[in-house]
């Protein structure tokens, strides 16, 4: 993933329970995808969770440059604009909807409605060509279809931006490398559903 500084004009106590994943957040410090793989993995393997109610979304769009608010690596009240990102959605069966999302400074997880209010904004605020698109892919698809060699964590020398997870790169039986098309926005490739910003919040916001 790649961050982005840009400046962008923006629009300027709700008690809720449910069980949250026992997952230290300090734990990942990789890559968005990666990270929430490792979620939906432990979820699986933990069954706090039905698998079902849990979905991996991808944001992009064309031009692969988003804004998105209140993240680690733009304190303050700017937008970090990332050319993708990648978030959990957990759907519970209470009805409210949960965003985890381990690059946030909001609370972890955090209410849909919240997140979608203090994240994404509104696109009324925000040029065309920086309007967010959602990939929602159910979290078993996500587990089994998924594959990384991390090879975009390097630069043009071959060498590592990053220190790479200590574990192997996640790989399936038909490929080592499908990153892309979690990441296009063709409703023709990869995975899933797309959705626009209003689109996605009418299909997981609070109906209430």
């Amino acid at each position: 993933m790649i961050i982005l500084f840009f400046c962008l004009i923006g629009r300027n106590n709700i008690f809720f329970k449910f069980y949250q994943i026992k997952m230290l957040k300090t734990k990942c410090f990789y890559f968005s995808e990666e990270n929430i793989w490792k979620l939906c993995e432990y979820i699986k393997n933990h069954d706090q969770y039905p698998l079902e109610e849990c979905y991996a979304i991808f944001i992009s769009n064309e031009r692969r440059m988003i804004p998105i608010w209140k993240q680690q690596a733009r304190p303050g009240d700017g937008p970090i604009i990332w050319d993708y990102h990648v978030v959990l959605l957990h759907v519970s069966s209470g009805g409210q909807s949960f965003i985890y999302d381990l690059d946030t400074v909001l609370p972890f997880p955090c209410p849909f409605d919240t997140y979608v209010e203090e994240a994404f904004k509104s696109d009324d605020d925000i040029h065309p060509q920086f309007r967010r698109k959602f990939r929602v892919i159910r979290a078993d698809l996500y587990l089994k279809n998924f594959a990384s060699d991390r090879s975009h964590m390097k630069d043009s020398s071959g060498n590592w931006r990053e220190p790479p997870p200590p574990y192997p790169c996640i790989q399936t039986g038909a490929s080592k490398m499908n990153l892309n098309d979690f990441i296009s926005m063709n409703p023709e490739v990869g995975w899933g559903a797309i959705y626009t910003l209003p689109d996605f919040v009418h299909r997981f916001g609070n109906k209430n």
